[in-house]
């Protein structure tokens, strides 16, 4: 079922097979002090190892005036499947983050897990022992393997998600890299006499990124159909049973290419949780054995289930995991938003969801984000949880201590009352200037765009609602925008794509409305749209189905077939 028979392999395929089981000559590179960046196939073989090299962009011109290289840095990605991190682990990053990056924030991520961006090569090694001595690594946070697995965050059912946040971290562990490469360059472990194996991923890994979820409904707060394969919990009276399983999701496209498009994840049925490895393996390992090797932009999931057919991949899976699926158990998205403020859980310990804009901890004039998490880190006798959503959640707090939470989370600018459900339902990549691949602003834009946003829904008189809104730099899909209601894909400087007709909950994807416009017509855009949808939306109708029932924009039924369209 591979495309890869007769054809020439991408040099990804290159990179990999000569890469020595993703070592190639990374440690010799880290003693070149005549640049800050990676040579060669390094570039690529540091994201196996969890990081990107980047640089500044908004001074690279500068630098070059000045006969400098860009200012070569790496942002990491740490592996945190479920988004929990301990106080310690917290005061560890922290420090690290205000001592060793160029920016001196920690950045919460659309993927449930934290970055550090600007991370200059002598510091690289320290912050991966930093990591190790706390019990966290970057394995596998990038490149073509299973990234961080994500878990909903915090839902009522406590029980329940204690149970799945279990699975989601032995469905990471178990998809893991073999190899020894990380261990041996980073943690300066001595390399062992023994034939490097890697059973599940391959000796060539993945053919792409892959992506994979825990969802617990009713909330859709890891956006399923983002990924490639998600585990949808099942609960029985208060206790996980297994999993529906959902394959083929995913976001990214290439401007231009029409064979590149975004995709809903298929539901192949459920199965008992004892399955759960072995099915995640046999999805993997098809995945890795039938897609597309030679062509990148066509390399993931979604587009193998499109060459072979659904069906096809489901009977391969049944047949590597020993497993008959049986019809798909039912189950019912309500909602994908955190929820902020308190909530209780059945063990009767508390949980506070703090906003934070764009994931982005620093210390701000008057909101002193970053102090603020350091010290409540350091009396918090419960744990961290990050969301999917880049938020933070103070969690397992005590009744007793309720009250001295959210006082310094008030006194520090985490917790306020005045923050909209527009703000709150909006989200954007990073971007400008670190992101090699942004096209225009998503993170720096979001604030004031959200502004203005928010303008228009008072002056329509839906000032107390709010659209699920999202703003990517470029078509990869980082922040989620083509699951959005209403998504902003970067086209150029100040210019994006308007996509329409999302849902609330993340099932349906947006077809694009308007092309290549700038700000202040997307702004004019929408409010019109707005307008009409305060005056003639049915009772409870949410922006983006209002949209497609007014004949705005026509609903993406099928996205392979008729994205475009």
């Amino acid at each position: 079922m591979s495309d890869n028979n007769d054809v020439k392999l991408s040099d990804n395929e290159r990179i990999k097979s000569q890469s020595n089981f993703l070592r190639g000559t990374i440690t010799d590179d880290l003693k070149d002090s005549l640049t800050g960046g990676f040579n060669g196939d390094n570039f690529q073989l540091i994201r196996f190892h969890g990081m990107y090299q980047q640089d500044d962009r908004d001074i690279r011109a500068e630098r070059a005036k000045q006969k400098l290289e860009p200012l070569h840095n790496v942002m990491l990605r740490c592996r945190l499947p479920g988004g929990i991190i301990t106080p310690k682990q917290w005061l560890a990053i922290d420090e690290f983050a205000k001592e060793h990056t160029l920016y001196g924030s920690i950045r919460l991520t659309t993927r449930q897990t934290f970055q550090f961006h600007g991370v200059l090569k002598p510091k690289i090694k320290m912050m991966h022992q930093m990591l190790n001595r706390i019990g966290l690594d970057s394995l596998a946070t990038a490149g073509d393997v299973n990234r961080n697995v994500l878990c909903t965050s915090n839902p009522v059912e406590s029980v329940v998600h204690q149970q799945a946040y279990e699975w989601a971290k032995k469905i990471s562990e178990h998809l893991l890299p073999q190899t020894r490469a990380y261990a041996e360059i980073w943690l300066d472990e001595e390399k062992l006499e023994t034939t490097d194996v890697e059973p599940i991923l391959g000796a060539t890994y993945l053919p792409r990124k892959f992506k994979t979820t825990v969802a617990i409904p009713p909330q859709n707060d890891v956006d399923v159909h983002a990924n490639d394969l998600n585990f949808v919990a099942i609960a029985e009276n208060g206790q996980l049973v297994g999993f529906n399983v959902l394959v083929g999701g995913g976001l990214a496209m290439t401007h231009g290419d029409k064979s590149t498009y975004p995709r809903k994840a298929d539901d192949l049925g459920f199965i008992p949780l004892d399955k759960t490895l072995a099915v995640a393996e046999a999805v993997v390992t098809t995945q890795r054995d039938w897609g597309n090797r030679s062509n990148r932009k066509n390399a993931k999931t979604k587009y193998t289930l499109e060459r072979v057919g659904v069906d096809a991949f489901k009977a391969e899976v049944e047949k590597r995991a020993g497993v008959t699926f049986a019809p798909s158990r039912a189950y019912e998205f309500t909602g994908r938003g955190d929820r902020f403020g308190w909530v209780e859980g059945v063990d009767g310990k508390h949980h506070l969801t703090l906003f934070i804009e764009n994931g982005r901890i620093l210390d701000y004039p008057g909101k002193p984000l970053k102090t603020g998490c350091a010290e409540l880190a350091k009396v918090h006798k419960g744990d961290f949880r990050l969301t999917a959503n880049q938020n933070l959640i103070v969690a397992g707090v005590a009744s007793e201590d309720k009250a001295q939470i959210e006082k310094m989370a008030r006194e520090h600018g985490l917790l306020e009352d005045n923050i909209s459900l527009q703000r709150k339902h909006s989200m954007a990549c990073v971007a400008l200037p670190t992101c090699p691949l942004a096209m225009a602003e998503a993170e720096r834009y979001l604030p004031d765009a959200v502004t203005e946003l928010e303008g228009l829904m008072s002056k329509h008189g839906v000032g107390e609602e709010h659209i699920v809104f999202r703003v990517t730099g470029c078509p990869n899909g980082c922040g989620r925008a083509m699951l959005a209601e209403v998504g902003l894909v970067g086209k150029g400087p100040g210019k994006y794509n308007l996509h329409l007709g999302g849902d609330a909950i993340g099932t349906r994807i947006p077809r694009m409305y308007r092309e290549n416009i700038g700000e202040r017509e997307i702004m004019n855009e929408l409010d019109q749209l707005i307008g009409r949808w305060s005056k003639e939306r049915e009772a409870g109708e949410s922006f983006g189905d209002f949209t497609i029932r007014a004949g705005i924009i026509k609903p993406v039924v099928n996205s392979a077939k008729d994205f475009y369209d």
